[in-house]
C-alpha cells in the first residue's frame, strides 16, 4: 500500500506539472481526429486506441484522458501484485517487481502523453494475468483475457502475435479444449469483425496496412541487390542511395526508393513486402546481425540516440510555451477538448521536481538485461512461461519488423518483472504457480 501510495503521489506531481496534459508526437492528432470520426487506420497501428479515446469523448478533456492512463499505470502495479502475492511471493517481493513500472520516469511520460502505449501496456498485462490466476483457465477469465489481447492487437499490431502467443501457452499446458476455444474466440473474433469493417473501408480483409512497406524499411538496412537478386518488378525498391541511421526513417523519407515509385508506399505495399522477404531469404544472417544490433540498444547504461537525432529516455522539459498545434490538426483538438493547448505547459515546482527526478528514476539497460535473466530459472517447471516470452516478444518483434524504439521497451518491463517474480516463488507454492 505504501509503494502504491508513492507511486499515485508521483502521478499527481505529473498531472499538475504538466498541464492540461502533453501532447506531441504526429499520430497523437490522427487519434484525436480517429476518436471523432472512428474509422479503420491505414498506416501502421489500427484503430484501438481511438475506440478508447471515443469512449472518453463525453468528457471533452485531455486532462481526463492521461488521468484514465496514469490510473491505468497504476493498475498495472496492482495485478503484478496480485498475481505475485496469490502465487505465493511474500509481500516485500511482490512490491519489488512493481517497482521499476511504478516509478520509472519513462512511464509517467508515457502515461501522460496522448498515445496508445500505456493502453496497450495495460491490456498485455491485463491478458498475461486473467490467463495465470489459476492453473486452468475459467471461462470469465479466458474471456477477459482473449478480449484484452484482441484489443492490444488493435491498439498495436505487435499484439496480435502476443494473443497468438497465449493460445499457444494455454495449448502447451493442455488446459482442455474449452479454456482454450473461449479465449481464441474472445480474442478472434473482434479481429475478423475489425477485419471486416477495414474491408468495407478500404476494399482489402486486414487489421492494417503498411506492414510490407515497414518490413521493406527494416530490409533497407541490409539489403544488397546484387546478392538477393530480385525479380524484375522489385529491382526499383533495391537501395537508392538514400542512407539513414535508423530503419523507420526509410519508412517516411520522400527521397527512398519505396516512396519515389508511382503510388507510393500504399500502392505498392505487397511489392514491398515480397522485396523484403526475398532479401531476408538471401541474406539471413545479415538480417539477424541488424535485428540483433538494434535489440541490443535496450541495454546499454547511457541511453543511446537512435535515430541519432533524438533525445531517449529523458523527456521531461523546462517551462517553456505550449508547442503550436498543425493547423490541419487545430479543429479537431478543439472539438476534442476546447482547453487544450496542444503541447507541454509546465508548472512549477512540480515541474522542476520532474526534471530532476527523471535521471536517478530510470532504468538503465544492464538492469532489464538482469531482470530479464533473473526470470529464466521459472522456465523450468513452465511458472514464468508466458510472460517471459511475452516480455522476450515485445522486445524483439518490433525491431523484426521495422526498428528500435525506446517507447517500444517500456512494455518490456511489467511483463519481465512479472516472470522474475514468478520465478522466485518459494519451492512450497511451485504447483500452484505453474
Amino acid at each position: 500500500m505504501v509503494v502504491l501510495l508513492f507511486a499515485a503521489a508521483l502521478r499527481i506531481v505529473t498531472m499538475l506539472g504538466y498541464r492540461p496534459g502533453r501532447i506531441y508526437w504526429y499520430d497523437t492528432y490522427t487519434y484525436i481526429q480517429l476518436a471523432l470520426d472512428l474509422r479503420p487506420r491505414m498506416d501502421l497501428n489500427p484503430s484501438g486506441y481511438p475506440f478508447l479515446l471515443r469512449l472518453l469523448l463525453p468528457f471533452h478533456s485531455v486532462p481526463v484522458v492521461v488521468g484514465v492512463q496514469h490510473l491505468m499505470g497504476l493498475g498495472v502495479g496492482v495485478m503484478i501484485y496480485g498475481l505475485l502475492r496469490r502465487k505465493g511471493l511474500p509481500s516485500w517481493g511482490a512490491a519489488l517487481a512493481t517497482v521499476p513500472g511504478l516509478f520509472d520516469a519513462s512511464f509517467l511520460r508515457l502515461e501522460h502523453a496522448v498515445l496508445g502505449d500505456e493502453f496497450f501496456i495495460f491490456l498485455v498485462v491485463a491478458g498475461v494475468v486473467a490467463l495465470m490466476r489459476s492453473p486452468t483457465p475459467t471461462i470469465l477469465t479466458g474471456t477477459v483475457a482473449g478480449l484484452c489481447l484482441a484489443w492490444a492487437a488493435l491498439t498495436r499490431t505487435v499484439g496480435l502475435p502476443i494473443l497468438l502467443l497465449a493460445l499457444a501457452y494455454l495449448a502447451v499446458r493442455r488446459v482442455g479444449w474449452r479454456p482454450l476455444a473461449v479465449t481464441a474466440l474472445a480474442g478472434l473474433l473482434p479481429l475478423t469483425l475489425y477485419a471486416t469493417w477495414y474491408r468495407s473501408e478500404h476494399g482489402s480483409f486486414r487489421l492494417v496496412a503498411g506492414d510490407g512497406a515497414a518490413l521493406w524499411a527494416r530490409s533497407m538496412t541490409f539489403a544488397k541487390c546484387d546478392r538477393i537478386k530480385p525479380p524484375p518488378a522489385e529491382l526499383p525498391l533495391c537501395p537508392n542511395g538514400t542512407w539513414k541511421d535508423a530503419a523507420e526513417g526509410y519508412f517516411w523519407a520522400p527521397e527512398a526508393s519505396l516512396n519515389r515509385m508511382p503510388g507510393g508506399r500504399e500502392k505498392n505495399e505487397a511489392l514491398a513486402r515480397s522485396f523484403a522477404l526475398h532479401a531476408i531469404a538471401a541474406q539471413p544472417f545479415d538480417y539477424l546481425r541488424t535485428v540483433a544490433g538494434d535489440v541490443s540498444l535496450a541495454f546499454p547504461w547511457t541511453p543511446v540516440a537512435h535515430p541519432a537525432r533524438t533525445t531517449p529516455a529523458f523527456g521531461f522539459a523546462g517551462s517553456r510555451a505550449p508547442d503550436p498545434v498543425p493547423p490541419w490538426a487545430s479543429s479537431a483538438l478543439r472539438a476534442y477538448d476546447p482547453g487544450a493547448t496542444g503541447g507541454d505547459e509546465a508548472a512549477e515546482p512540480y515541474a522542476g521536481f520532474l526534471r530532476v527526478y527523471q535521471y536517478p528514476a530510470y532504468l538503465r539497460g544492464p538492469y532489464l538485461a538482469a531482470i530479464i535473466l533473473l526470470g529464466l530459472p521459472g522456465l523450468r517447471r513452465g511458472r514464468s512461461l508466458l510472460p517471459w516470452v511475452t516480455a522476450t516478444a515485445l522486445l524483439v518483434l518490433p525491431v523484426a519488423v521495422l526498428d528500435f524504439d525506446h517507447r517500444y521497451v517500456l512494455p518490456v518491463i511489467p511483463l519481465a518483472c512479472l516472470a522474475a517474480g514468478l520465478a522466485f516463488v518459494p519451492s512450497k507454492d511451485r504447483a500452484a504457480a505453474a
